[in-house]
């Protein structure tokens, strides 16, 4: 897909964009600008995004494990870009988010091993375990368990908009994964 001209925005879309620079990212890039195509479903998956990665009850370093998780996941460039270095930014070390782009077991600590056990039983087999969920529990409670649900989900869709319509990574980065072509 093209990239937006913003120049040439209608009212709802310049209106849309607008409301996501002057917000908590401060730009519009990558599958926000996918999702400008259409500025209602920008408008709403941008408000979801936004409580996602800035206001949930997780602390920044788990929320940024999970997304990295995500990323990998899907291998989805543009997204691990972004968020591989925020995450060690935030916490994670270098040697985990090594491991989880190529898809290793990481070495965590307690409570980011529950988020990561957690976040890739639900990619990987569509639901958690009962063992799964009380470790998580244990480490965030019930409040952050359904956040990191979310998390899940509008990232896997931000990695699904990346994929699908060949988001490339932001200017100066390398890709991180190899594209399907």
């Amino acid at each position: 897909m093209p990239d937006i001209d913003e120049a040439t925005l209608t009212a709802a879309q310049r209106r849309v964009y607008d409301l996501i620079r002057s917000g908590p990212r401060g730009v519009v890039e990558g599958p926000l600008r996918v999702w400008l195509t259409n500025p209602e479903l920008a408008e709403r998956a941008q408000s979801l995004g936004a409580y996602c990665r800035y206001m949930t009850g997780l602390e920044p370093r788990l929320s940024e494990l999970a997304i990295i998780t995500v990323g990998a996941h899907w291998r989805a460039g543009f997204e691990w870009a972004v968020h591989a270095p925020i995450a060690e930014r935030a916490g994670i070390s270098g040697a985990a988010v090594a491991a989880i782009k190529i898809g290793h077991e990481p070495s965590l600590k307690d409570d980011e091993s529950a988020v990561y056990a957690f976040t890739r039983e639900l990619l990987v087999m569509h639901q958690v375990r009962d063992t799964t969920y009380g470790r998580l529990i244990a480490v965030v409670g019930a409040g952050g368990a359904v956040d990191l649900v979310g998390i899940v989900g509008y990232y896997s869709m931000i990695c699904m908009t990346i994929n699908a319509f060949q988001v490339p990574v932001p200017a100066g980065t390398s890709a991180p994964f190899e594209s399907p072509g």
